[in-house]
């Protein structure tokens, strides 16, 4: 899958202007890819590679399947989940596929296997991400990732079987958002009356000491 980019982010792209791309489709020189419902041109990242005498790189060939659960109490989720996925696999016809299996909170962005999946689809070297549930891959934002992805020619499958995401899980990522929370207003009321004190005191010294009669 090419990206593909608006004439403006094209210009950026190339360092010239609007006019400039307008003018080359005038020329044939640089033919859009495609024009949008508007009538809007379409640049493809390959063609912009191609303009800027840059070498476009070869198309992603890992799919990977990733599994992840939120302890080690819940190995036998994992393998439930991996042996979902690995039917999944097999009816689609996807092969060499690698599988991922991960321990750790949802809310946890920084697993080391996530990093590690993260940085390969940065490097466009994932063609296929499978998940068993969107929530397998990360808690909250997961519509950041896949827009991630979807830049870095990388599909996202999944499955989305709600049995799959444990409510125990659900119920324990609920419990440390509140417990971060909680933590953030009691910093905040502490910070507030550090504040108060430092301009009470403050207010002390610029009044100076009280003269006597």
């Amino acid at each position: 899958m090419d990206t593909v980019l608006g004439i403006g982010a094209a210009a950026l792209r190339l360092g010239v202007s609007v006019k400039t791309l307008q003018r080359w489709d005038r020329e044939g020189r640089l033919v859009p890819a495609a024009r949008s419902a508007g009538g809007r041109r379409m640049y493809a990242e390959s063609q912009l590679l191609r303009q800027l005498g840059r070498n476009v790189p070869e198309r992603a060939q890992r799919v990977i399947a990733y599994c992840r659960v939120s302890s080690h109490a819940q190995k036998p989720d994992l393998r439930n989940q991996r042996r979902v996925l690995e039917e999944f696999i097999v009816a689609r016809g996807l092969a060499n596929v690698e599988f991922i299996e991960e321990i750790g909170g949802g809310l946890n962005f920084r697993r080391r296997r996530l990093l590690e999946l993260t940085d390969a689809i940065g490097r466009r070297e994932v063609r296929t991400l499978v998940l068993a549930h969107r929530d397998r891959l990360i808690r909250f934002g997961y519509d950041w990732f896949e827009y991630f992805a979807a830049a870095h020619d990388c599909e996202l499958l999944v499955l989305n079987q709600e049995r799959l995401s444990p409510e125990a899980e659900m119920v324990q990522d609920m419990m440390t958002i509140v417990h971060c929370f909680s933590s953030r207003l009691y910093g905040l009321r502490n910070y507030r009356r550090q504040l108060a004190a430092a301009l009470e005191q403050d207010a002390e010294n610029a009044a100076g000491p009280s003269h006597q009669a």
